[in-house]
């Protein structure tokens, strides 16, 4: 610790912390790392939050590709009459949703 605070580096008085001591109420300095403490303001002062992705236009009657997990039987009574079941998926959707 450096004897003649006065006379410290300038960064290292800036992460130099005064606290109250809670038990007697006397004031104490305690140093935290200023290698530490200067990558951390240098790396939140650089570095750019990133962007949100772009949102791709949506197309009319575009499909989407999802997973849904739908239960055996339910599954099963789709796909009863064979191919076109997503198809047939797809509208059972749409009449409950009110589409």
């Amino acid at each position: 610790m450096i004897s003649d605070f006065a006379h410290a580096p300038f960064g290292l008085r800036l992460f130099v912390q005064t606290q109250c001591d809670e038990r007697g109420g006397e004031m104490t300095r305690r140093s935290s790392d200023p290698r530490h403490a200067a990558e951390a303001a240098f790396k939140a002062a650089t570095t750019k939050p990133p962007e949100p992705a772009p949102k791709r236009p949506s197309l009319p009657n575009a499909k989407e590709i999802v997973s849904l997990r739908i239960d055996r039987d339910v599954l099963d009574h789709f796909q009863e009459a064979g191919p076109g079941w997503q198809e047939r998926i797809n509208e059972a959707l749409r009449k409950a949703a009110g589409k």
